[in-house]
């Protein structure tokens, strides 16, 4: 399954509870979802992470969360980027948080790198 977002081919959405590690060099878009209509809500990158915690731990969970209702109803899309460097998908990123302007990007990290070691 996949998404478009602007002109990027995302794999997903797949929903937030049945996300498991290994993530690595992914730009990724949190959506809420309401019936059958996906809304993005916050947009990162992630270098590499192992833990399951990723995305619960992010200083914007909560506003996700609100936008959507319940976590029930959150969304991810991935982008992975294996073979680029964290330029290129720091621009992807830029570009998604520019033109799609997520409401959960204002929060904590505004839409910077989401990074764990």
């Amino acid at each position: 399954m996949s998404i478009q977002i602007l002109h990027y081919e995302f794999l997903g959405p797949v929903a937030l509870d049945q996300w498991g590690p290994p993530m690595e060099k992914v730009v990724y878009v949190m959506l809420s979802r309401n019936k059958d209509q996906f809304r993005p809500v916050y947009a990162g990158v992630c270098e590499k992470t192992d833990d399951k915690a990723f995305f619960v731990s992010n200083p914007a969970f909560k506003c996700w969360v609100s936008l959507a209702g319940s976590d029930r109803n959150l969304y991810l899309a991935i982008l992975p980027l294996f073979d680029s460097g964290p330029d290129k998908r720091k621009y992807v990123l830029e570009k998604i948080v520019s033109s799609i302007k997520p409401p959960c990007n204002g929060q904590a990290s505004g839409g910077q790198a989401d990074q764990q070691p």
